[in-house]
């Protein structure tokens, strides 16, 4: 981050049960509390709303609110917990996961569920305030260094940065191998949205079985019931037919499809779930840092989520899977990997804005054909 920041080191004695101001800068304002679980939680607000974030459990944001509606998926989790497991604390509305494994470890496989990055223990967290060509900004960042004798080595460094007057979330994470020799790398950004009834989605995916694939198979020990595998058979003759949102459909157990977006100009690859209103839910990445996308679905009685756009380094069938496909990544020693991305709320001219990108992006795609 450019120099001339404030930067204010966080601890854990700072959170108490009572949510406190620590900070505020123009239209930001940073407060600090502590879930009834213990958890430690730090809001960024600004006039449109908030992220709260986990400053030391996988400095993932547990819930988001913008232009006066939760955005986060729904789950049987009112609150995180200080747990390690990711089932055991599933809710939150974005996590990082990786980072020697990533996704849903099978048979041959010995990683917890999306690796180690989750719910990893921070073991420095910062407040960093400022001005960037953006306008106005709090961010959260903080290191959590990973050890493993005669193994894994390395040292993550994500953030999470709100501007003043926005809705649009910006993330950022970089790994650095810290061993001398080269280092297995996956990394996967699990971004959950919750589904608005009448929704549809709108994506820079060319509308065909090439660029939208349905994963078939589950990982142990989910079995498909009939019902799922009716929606996995009409999903594979017709893979755009998941893109309206209908609440009453079952998704259980979840939904993975493997997705190619295309680039706009800048290099930008884009997913919206539009809802009735004309406002968006939305997600930008970069191909070019993270070349593998997944789209998730989940609809029970007891959950519903849409991870809209998952930019990965891989698939998420596990890490022999993914590894025999050719999908892991080595970084050289003292090497870094860094993407960026982001993602939020935009207003009804936001959103139609962004159709058109969208729309230019699969209209070039078709000439080209």
């Amino acid at each position: 981050m450019p120099g001339g920041d404030v930067i204010i080191d966080l601890q854990s004695v700072q959170f108490g049960p009572a949510q406190t101001v620590l900070a505020r800068h123009a239209g930001l304002t940073a407060s600090v509390f502590r879930y009834h679980s213990g958890v430690a939680g730090l809001r960024i607000a600004n006039e449109l709303g908030h992220v709260a974030v986990l400053p030391f459990q996988g400095q993932q944001i547990w819930d988001t609110a913008f232009l006066g509606r939760r955005l986060t998926m729904r789950s049987m989790f009112d609150e995180p917990v200080p747990e390690v497991d990711f089932l055991q604390t599933y809710g939150g509305f974005f996590l990082h996961c990786g980072a020697t494994a990533m996704g849903d470890p099978g048979l041959e496989d010995r990683h917890p569920v999306h690796g180690e990055l989750p719910n990893a223990r921070y073991q420095e967290a910062q407040l960093v305030i400022g001005n960037d060509e953006s306008g106005a900004f709090m961010a959260l960042t903080g290191s959590y260094q990973h050890r493993i004798a005669f193994g894994g080595h390395y040292v993550a460094a994500p953030s999470i940065k709100l501007h003043d007057k926005s809705s649009r979330v910006s993330a950022e994470m970089r790994i650095r191998n810290l061993r001398h020799t080269p280092m297995e790398l996956m990394y996967l950004a699990h971004i959950n949205f919750r589904p608005v009834e009448g929704a549809v989605l709108i994506d820079t995916v060319p509308a065909d079985a090439a660029h939208i694939r349905v994963r078939s198979a589950l990982p142990p020990p989910l079995v498909p019931s009939p019902a799922y595998l009716r929606l996995v058979g009409r999903l594979e003759k017709d893979p755009t037919a998941h893109k309206a949102i209908d609440p009453s459909l079952a998704i259980d157990p979840e939904l993975v499809l493997s997705l190619d977006p295309l680039a706009d100009e800048s290099g930008w690859a884009h997913a919206m779930h539009r809802l009735p209103d004309g406002a968006a839910d939305f997600v930008s990445y970069r191909p070019d840092q993270l070349d593998h996308c997944l789209r998730w679905l989940c609809q029970t009685p007891s959950e519903s989520a849409l991870g809209l756009m998952l930019p990965a380094t891989a698939e998420a069938e596990g890490r022999a899977a993914e590894m025999a496909k050719g999908n892991m990544r080595l970084l050289p020693p003292q090497g870094e990997f860094r993407c960026s991305l982001e993602f939020g709320a935009l207003d009804a001219g936001e959103a139609a804005a962004l159709r058109e990108r969208i729309e230019a992006v699969i209209e070039g795609a078709t000439k080209a054909a």
